[in-house]
């Protein structure tokens, strides 16, 4: 009942964006000891960390051990990105159709070279994937083309 899961916060700056989230990735019983895998994520790292900080709490008043494993640092994007600007003319050109511009709740390399470079305008761009790690995950064929990758 008090370990968070789900979205903790939505971004002040962008409508109906998720921020921060946790997901209780799994959970299992094994030689009478209960494991519990949760994975944060958050564009803000402060937010990031105060979410960790949050959930390693919980655990210890319940008197469980915490072990943190690395994942992806955040990435806050950038609607006033040049480069942003400049990928959705060239795809306007290309392909004579507006683009589609989506911020999505995921942990991307984006974070970790951002993490390693600094302030770097950076975008992710790639083919259409629906129910992303899901059963029911699926790669929209037609969208790989439009990205040279065949």
């Amino acid at each position: 009942m008090v370990l968070p899961h789900g979205v903790a916060h939505m971004s002040d700056s962008i409508e109906g964006f998720v921020e921060t989230s946790n997901n209780l990735a799994e959970i299992e019983m094994a030689n009478d000891i209960l494991q519990i895998t949760s994975s944060q994520r958050s564009s803000v790292m402060s937010r990031l960390d105060e979410l960790s900080c949050r959930i390693e709490a919980v655990a210890e008043l319940a008197g469980a051990r915490v072990n943190h494993m690395d994942g992806y640092p955040g990435w806050k994007p950038n609607m006033d990105s040049d480069l942003l600007r400049k990928s959705v003319e060239a795809y306007e050109k290309l392909f004579s159709q507006k683009s589609e511009v989506k911020i999505i709740h995921v942990g991307l390399e984006c974070g970790i070279i951002g993490e390693r470079c600094g302030e770097t305008d950076m975008i992710s761009l790639g083919p259409t994937i629906k129910n992303a790690h899901s059963p029911n995950e699926m790669l929209y064929i037609p969208s790989v083309n439009e990205y040279g990758i065949f």
